[in-house]
């Protein structure tokens, strides 16, 4: 494991199962949200996100937290591992509505509600944008690690057995 994706629906805790990853294997840690959103809430042009994604995308060792579909096949031929949490509705609906007012290094702002948008998102999730990861995964081919986890719980147990 030298270049993983971490990738899921948002709130399930990406980005926490990334720290955690880095933490165990040291492998420097990238969040997407960071390269596409700006503290002033207004987003980069898709062709600086692009840039900032390529020059990660040929390091020799990196995580890389987020979805960006738009980017996926790209990050996917890059990666030797993946991890998908694809976990319930409901538990990724409490996570987005539990980090509301706090700092998080993955997000240059403070969310300070959990917006009708968002949430809509979130609960359009696994009919919009689960289907396209997993084919993505099926087309990825052999050579790659993908591995899904359904709870937080399988998450812990794997993150257990690297410490």
């Amino acid at each position: 494991m030298r270049k993983i994706l971490v990738i899921g629906c948002p709130g399930a805790g990406k980005s926490v199962f990334a720290r955690r990853l880095r933490d165990a294997l040291g492998l420097p840690l990238y969040h997407l949200d960071l390269f596409w959103h700006r503290a002033d809430r207004t987003t980069v042009s898709e062709e600086e996100f692009d840039k900032k994604l390529g020059a990660v995308l040929q390091e020799e060792r990196w995580i890389i937290d987020g979805n960006y579909a738009r980017t996926l096949e790209r990050r996917l031929a890059a990666c030797d591992t993946v991890f998908l949490l694809d976990y319930p509705l409901g538990v990724c609906l409490a996570g987005a509505a539990a980090r509301v007012g706090t700092p998080r290094e993955d997000l240059p702002w403070v969310e300070t509600e959990f917006d009708a948008e968002f949430r809509q998102w979130i609960e359009e999730f696994p009919q919009k944008q689960l289907p396209p990861i997993y084919a993505a995964l099926r087309r990825c081919g052999s050579g790659k690690t993908v591995v899904v986890f359904k709870s937080r719980a399988d998450a812990d147990k794997f993150l257990a057995a690297l410490s």
